[in-house]
């Protein structure tokens, strides 16, 4: 069992009921999932680039990564239907709280000038989307094997039914929010 998850049932159930007033334990939001997606332009002229992104992808996330597809043709972009764009991965159980403890304690604070992620990026919804502009935060990337900078969105799905409580949830959890 990891770390957070023990975090999860021990303290943070216990934390969030006294603060919303819960009176049953499957109340307390829990993070259901995260997904992490790269979306690649470059992979509609050269098919390499897109082969690298899945790789380093699989190195951060520690299982397989699906190609996501264009849905449709878009002339001005020289996209079309059925091209591969992009990439994700879905992280639920073990895996995910694995990944929340690195990125929250390893990744975050080797970010250049971070002073905490935006507190307003929150769905309406509970859910809660960060944007990461370079995968070489990540302590598995080896930087010398990595040939182009690449971005990628990391989305925490909730079961929080409010953004405070999915705001509350992921505070406890350690992400660093700005003040």
């Amino acid at each position: 069992m990891t770390r957070l998850k023990e975090t999860y049932q021990n303290e943070i159930v216990k934390g969030m009921t006294d603060k919303f007033g819960y009176k049953n334990v499957m109340q307390v939001p829990k993070l259901a999932k995260i997904v992490i997606n790269m979306g690649i332009g470059e992979a509609k002229e050269n098919s390499k680039v897109l082969d690298a992104a899945v790789a380093e992808l699989e190195i951060i996330a520690g299982q397989k990564v699906v190609t996501t597809k264009a849905k449709n043709s878009v002339a001005n972009f020289k996209i079309r239907e059925g091209m591969p764009i992009g990439c994700k991965v879905t992280l639920r159980g073990d895996k995910m709280y694995e990944f929340l403890d690195r990125l929250v304690n390893l990744a975050l604070p080797r970010v250049r000038d971070f002073r905490g992620v935006n507190p307003n990026a929150f769905d309406g919804r509970g859910n809660y989307a960060l944007g990461i502009k370079e995968q070489l935060i990540f302590p598995e990337i080896e930087y010398d094997k990595v040939d182009k900078v690449r971005g990628m969105d990391i989305i925490f799905v909730t079961t929080a039914e409010t953004d405070e409580e999915a705001r509350e949830l992921l505070t406890q959890f350690g992400m660093p929010f700005k003040k």
